[in-house]
């Protein structure tokens, strides 16, 4: 539920690097091509089964504990006699990594244990369950409230993530009582019953930042911050510059060429992908577009979505681009909006450029030809089409179709009546001194 996020969102919708936390770890998931995945979700959770499509999901219609919710992917699992993951959706930075060496102890020949547990070893260990480990392996889980001083000194403690045996999985759960602090049926009872059967149990020691449990704002932010480290981590071995990789933010899908680079207080939205040896100046904000290589962007640019921006193009301080192509070497370098308009190669569109995309009803498209130049301040009413080569005058209002190679200029004839500035700035002064006068 999530309560301490204090939100109508269900905790694992919430976003780290621009997507919901539940699809940071089905994607982990998908990397191991499992033959079948089940997500336990609570009622009314439509948005969290939509997130996991195509996964089939299952209702814990009664919230009683963990090996109760894992209780209810029986009809789904049915006879399934393969190994079984047991994972959480608020801990989403779990590795594959990890998960291969789960599944590896699980099918440890030797061993053949029954269930294999992810423990950790946190700074702070506080209210975690514990893991009692003996020379033959794992002995149990005891929880916090019901361990003793002893039990509660241990260091290793149980991140709740298990890989069972599927042939052996449910008979240990039929057999989990409710018998503690909680009055819930505690997965972690599985070791125990598995060690009274004779059976081996066993662990896997996990990084503690991959285990950390997102239950709070607080602690969503402490993974973002640990997302974000490895994204500008990964974009910088694979060969973009980060003048200041703090300061620089990342989504998950983020794609840099080599030879990026990119100035400080860039943020990358969902759907971004930049060619090589394109230089993004500072105080970027990009969404769902594309920059081609060589292209040389901001500062203070803004790229919406669908923004397509073409090789060795320019865009400057302060312009915003919304579902527009703007081919080869195009420039738009000050002060400018470009929205539902298609700009040709080597075209110049002067500072102040708007393009009138919206009439309160519907948008409409502008197309300006290659080599086009557009004088400063003119606004391109859409839907209007400016030829190749053809030129707009400064301050114009543009409302017909400009033919290739045409000037066009769209404003108030220019006139002058002589003298008529200082005889107004004498009307006004001789009346300001008449009224002080006064």
């Amino acid at each position: 539920m999530g309560t301490r996020m204090k939100s109508d969102l269900p905790k694992v919708m919430h976003p780290l690097a621009g997507r919901p936390m539940i699809q940071h770890l089905m994607n982990t998931v998908a990397g191991l091509t499992p033959d079948k995945v089940v997500v336990v979700v609570g009622p009314g959770m439509d948005v969290v089964a939509a997130a996991v499509a195509p996964a089939q999901t299952v209702v814990q219609r009664e919230r009683l504990g963990t090996g109760h919710a894992v209780m209810q992917a029986r009809e789904a699992l049915k006879d399934f006699t393969g190994d079984v993951l047991v994972l959480y959706g608020d801990t989403p930075l779990i590795t594959r990594d990890t998960l291969d060496r789960m599944l590896a102890e699980r099918r440890n020949g030797d061993k053949n244990p029954s269930v294999v547990v992810l423990g950790f070893k946190p700074d702070d260990p506080g209210h975690y369950g514990r893991l009692v480990v003996g020379a033959e392996g794992l002995k149990a889980i005891v929880e916090f409230k019901d361990a003793n001083h002893d039990q509660r000194e241990i260091p290793l403690c149980n991140s709740g993530v298990m890989a069972f045996d599927g042939a052996r999985m449910w008979g240990l759960l039929d057999r989990v009582g409710n018998d503690n602090a909680k009055g819930e049926y505690y997965l972690t009872d599985v070791v125990g019953l598995a060690r009274g059967d004779g059976a081996n149990c066993s662990f896997v020691l996990g990084d503690p930042q991959e285990l950390l449990g997102v239950n709070s704002r607080v602690e969503l932010a402490g993974a973002e911050t640990i997302v974000q480290a490895h994204l500008r981590e990964e974009a910088m071995e694979n060969g973009a510059t980060l003048i200041d990789p703090a300061s620089v933010w990342f989504s998950w899908d983020t794609r840099l060429g080599r030879d990026v680079v990119v100035w400080p207080h860039v943020v990358f939205g969902p759907g971004v992908t930049v060619g090589d040896h394109v230089e993004i100046k500072g105080f970027c904000h990009f969404e769902g577009c594309s920059i081609a290589h060589g292209a040389d962007v901001g500062p203070y640019a803004r790229l919406r979505p669908g923004a397509e921006i073409g090789a060795k193009a320019h865009i400057g301080n302060f312009v915003e681009i919304k579902k527009s192509v703007l081919d080869e070497g195009a420039k738009v370098n000050h002060l400018s909006y470009i929205g539902d308009a298609h700009v040709g190669a080597a075209a110049n569109v002067g500072a102040g450029t708007i393009t009138c995309n919206y009439d309160g009803f519907a948008k409409s498209r502008t197309e300006i030809g290659a080599g086009a130049f557009i004088g400063s301040n003119s606004s391109l009413v859409a839907p209007v089409k400016v030829g190749a080569r053809a030129m707009i005058g400064a301050g114009s209002v543009i409302t017909k179709e400009v033919s290739d190679g045409a000037l066009a200029v769209g404003r108030g004839a220019q006139m002058e009546v002589a003298g008529w500035a200082d005889r107004f700035r004498a009307a006004k002064a001789a009346d300001k001194a008449k009224k002080q006068g006064n």
